[in-house]
This record gives structure tokens, sequence and C-alpha cells, in this order.
């Protein structure tokens, strides 16, 4: 019965204050969807990130006709040079950093290059104009000092390359996106705690005669909260639930059905597994702060 008494009195408020009922559940929808798709974002940054560096190589370039670094002061890198790297890496000192290595002779890098821009630069190009590179796996991707230490200054040896360093820039571009979006959500979650509390308020004033009879009575502060709390929890469930379901078409829909089939060097994309992780979270801070903020807000004005 008392349960019963409870649950009619927080309906009866939402329908007193419908219009500010939809707008909690419209501000918190909007908010918890920016919260569910920075957390999406940051794990598709982490899914790319452990492909990418599983996958990223050390490039050593060995010395062109052209090449102008201090190393390659005698020219072309000779064998005996490219015999020195190959021996370096294979040796014991670097076996727990090296992983495998792959050799490109000039012939290699030649085809490679006309494989991915076409026939139409063999009047440009010739394989002497291209070097010969050593393309090394690590066993810990972290480890890429340790190669540029040990090949910096050998010579026949141009230059050591990070493949990482391509891809830094895009993972930075990505991280202040999420930023972004956190700050956006985070506006946006105050501006639906404010609501909460001010939609409480007039709540509780619009039956301030109700709640002087109930403390005439004698009803405890618990009972005459509750009802309020539950209103600010329904609302901000609700938007939880409509944030959920834009989170859950946006993934599917947007980027599964758009973006996999438009940017080709992604091969891991978030998925509903991800969105499992992310839904319950949502609705967790949706609740709470409904909770949180209802309940600082009536216990305020009855205080009053």
């Amino acid at each position: 019965m008392r349960v019963r008494l409870i649950l009619a009195e927080a309906l009866s408020g939402l329908r007193r204050n419908a219009s500010m009922v939809v707008s909690v559940v419209l501000v918190t929808f909007v908010s918890l969807t920016f919260v569910g798709a920075a957390m999406l974002m940051q794990m598709q940054i982490g899914l790319m990130r452990d492909y990418w560096v599983d996958r990223a190589q050390v490039a050593l370039f060995m010395c062109r006709a052209d090449s102008t670094a201090t190393t390659c002061a005698d020219g072309v890198a000779t064998e005996e040079q490219v015999a020195a790297v190959q021996d370096k890496l294979d040796s014991a000192a670097l076996a727990d950093v090296v992983r495998d290595v792959r050799f490109e002779t000039r012939d290699e890098a030649y085809q490679n290059v006309l494989d991915l821009y076409g026939d139409d630069y063999k009047d440009f190009i010739t394989p002497e104009q291209l070097g010969e590179t050593f393309w090394v796996n690590l066993v810990d991707p972290e480890q890429t000092d340790v190669i540029g230490e040990a090949f910096g200054g050998q010579a026949g040896v141009e230059e050591v390359k990070d493949q990482m360093q391509y891809l830094d820039p895009l993972f930075s571009a990505l991280t202040i996106a999420t930023y972004v979006a956190v700050g956006i959500a985070g506006l946006m979650l105050v501006a639906a705690v404010l609501l909460i509390g001010t939609t409480i308020r007039l709540s509780a004033f619009a039956r301030r005669r109700e709640l002087g009879i109930m403390r005439l009575v004698g009803a405890s502060n618990r009972f005459i909260q509750t009802p309020f709390i539950l209103e600010g929890v329904f609302a901000a469930f609700i938007g939880s639930l409509l944030a959920s379901g834009a989170i859950i078409a946006g993934v599917q829909f947007g980027v599964r059905q758009y973006l996999s089939d438009r940017i080709d060097f992604v091969t891991n994309w978030v998925g509903l597994g991800e969105v499992a992780v992310v839904i319950p979270l949502i609705i967790i801070i949706g609740l709470g702060l409904a909770a949180l903020s209802a309940g600082f807000a009536i216990r305020r004005w009855l205080r009053a």
C-alpha cells in the first residue's frame, strides 16, 4: 500500500509537470548520447592503435646515390654495409627486440611503386632512384628507440623511420575530438542536473499544501522525498533509453554500414559488443545524477 501510494504521487507529479519532464528527457537524451559517443570513440581509438601498433614497422632506409646524410658519404650502400646491418639485426643483442625482418631490394621497391601508382610512373622513376630497405617488426612496438639508437649513425643507413609517427597525428586528432565530445556532454549533463532540480522544486511548490498536510499527520521526510526523486529518475531513465537507442542506431547504421564501407585503412570497428558495455554505464550515470539532483533539490526545499 505504501509503495503504491509513493508511485501514485510520483506519476501525479509527472503529469502536472509534463512540459518540464519532456525537457528533462530531451536534455538527458542529448547529454548521454554525447557521453556514449565519447566512450565509443575512445574504444575505437584503442582498437585502431592496437591494430596498427602490432603491424607498424621500423624502416631502415639504406643510402641511395642522391642521399645527403652524413652516413651516406660514400654514396649508394655497399653490399658489405647491407650485410653489416643484416648481421646486427640477427645478432643476439637484438634477439629480444626484433621479431622478424624483411629486406626489400631496389627492384622490389620499384615494383611496389608501380603497383601503387600505376605504370604511368615508369617514365619518371627508375630502380636506381630507390633505396634498399630493411622492414623490421618488433617484439614490443614500444621499443622503436632501441632500433634508432642501434642504427642511427651506422654507415650505409640513411634514415631510421618508425611508421607509427605517421599515425600519431591521426590518433591525436581523434583524441581531441573525444575531449570535445566529453566537454559537450559534461555541459549537457550539468544542464540536465539543473533542470531536474528546477522541475522537482516546481513540483514541490505546486503540491505545497499536500506536503504541509503530510507533515502534520506525521509523514517522514523520506516518505515525502521519495516520489519527487522517482520523478527525476523516471524522466532520466526515459532519456537514457532514448540515448541507448541512438547509440545502437549510430553504431549499426553509421559505423557498420556507412563508415566501414568508405574507410579502408580501418579494419576493426566498434560494434554491438562495445555498445553492450557503454549502454549500462550511461544508464547508471543518468539515473545516478537524476537521483542525486532530485534528492538534493527536495531536501533543500523542505528545509526552506
